[in-house]
This record gives C-alpha cells, structure tokens and sequence, in this order.
C-alpha cells in the first residue's frame, strides 16, 4: 500500500500528495475472507473502514429473522462513519462477500483530518447525501407490488454500485449471489432467477458466470428505473 491507492478512494481524490503520505501513515491494513464479518450491529465501534479490494454487503435482520441487505459496497467505499460521529454503536453488519482488503482510520485520527482539511468533510458529506437518496429510493422500491420491478431496481443499484459504463453498457464483473439479490428485492431466489433469465432473452442483460452487462443502461434505466 501507497499513498497512491489513497488517489482512487473519494474521500481522499482531492487530496495533495504531502497530505496523503500523512494519511498513509495512519492507516491499518485488514484482510478478511470470504463470508466473514467484519461488522456486528450493535457493537460498539470507533473505526472507518475503507474498501481498497473486494466488496461486502450491509446487512440487518427482520423480526422474521430474515437477512434484508441494505446496499453492496465496492472499491474505494467506507463504512462505519456513524458510530465516529455519534457514539452510537454499530448500525448493521458488514459480511465480505469475497476475499476483501480494508484500510482503518481511528475515530481520533479521522476527526483530526475532518478539521485539518475539509475537502474529505465536503466529500464525506457527498457521500452521505447520495446514500441517503439511494435510501429514499430503496424504500420506494420496495413498496413496489410488483417483485420483478423491483429486482430491476436491484440491479439498476448495483450497477450504480459496483458497474462500470463504457459505450452505453453498465458491467458488473462480480454480481452478488442470487439469494443476495433476493434479499436486496425482497422477494425469492426463484423469482430473481426467473427475472435475470427474463431480461437475458429479451437483451437487456447478457450474463458470463459472475458478470452481469446491461446492454443499453440508458434505456434500462428508463424502462425500470
């Protein structure tokens, strides 16, 4: 890890090089496996957590004691900034869904840099704002009656999550589990299956093993969105 990995992460882009040698040095490395947790709810917590490789899933359980996934996270992603701020513990469990390398910052450490240099508070602000939209539409969506809307929905999010656009098409190169995705919809398994193999022969998607490519993101958009 270098001061240059910094670069690519948000919070961090608009940074001078000096000031991310200085960041760099606060920086712990963790490696998780696939499937462990990383978070816990309700544990208490005073650390950021920075996706450099890898992805994970928030999750919380139901009163059923169903798990619903509340957002996928990729590279470059942060988690655990509500407990530095309130005090509070932790909202929701984190689980890796592959191998997965985090960066931490303690609480102390972060609020420092917060007040040194607010560019990353504007960007930390950004980004909590867009999470906050994309919560607002999760619910809409889910108040959908219709499950295939809202799988459709589902993946409109992570490809805004996890894809990336060239040419007009949206690629995911490592799409969740379908049981993931269900989780996210709020519907079943077989139902996501039957929608991807839906949208497959109608050409809106195209599926290689793990990856997903939206073939006009565009049009998807507006047909689904």
């Amino acid at each position: 890890m270098d001061e240059t990995v910094l670069k690519n992460i948000p919070l961090f882009a608009d940074l001078r090089d000096e000031i991310l040698d200085k960041i760099y040095e606060l920086l712990q490395k963790r490696i998780y496996k696939k499937n462990n947790m990383i978070l816990m709810e309700e544990d208490t917590g005073d650390t950021l957590f920075i996706l450099n490789k890898g992805s994970v899933k928030i999750t919380r359980m139901s009163d059923e004691g169903r798990e619903v996934i509340l957002s996928i996270m990729g590279e470059g992603d942060f988690f655990g900034e509500m407990s530095i701020f309130d005090g509070e513990s932790r909202s929701a469990n984190v689980i890796a869904l592959e191998d997965t390398e985090v960066f931490i910052l303690k609480r102390g450490d972060f609020l420092d840099l917060l007040e040194k240099h607010p560019k990353i508070a504007i960007a930390l602000l950004q980004e909590m704002a867009v999470r906050l939209r994309k919560s607002d539409q999760q619910i809409e969506g889910l108040s959908l009656s219709d499950a295939e809307s809202r799988i459709a929905m589902t993946i409109i999010r992570l490809a805004e999550d996890l894809g990336v656009i060239k040419m007009g098409q949206v690629i995911v190169e490592s799409l969740p589990f379908q049981q993931d995705i269900a989780n996210m919809a709020g519907t079943s398994r077989e139902t996501v299956s039957r929608m991807l193999k839906l949208l497959e022969r109608k050409n809106w998607i195209q599926r290689k093993g793990r990856k997903l490519i939206i073939m006009n993101y565009d049009e998807f958009v507006k047909e689904f969105g």
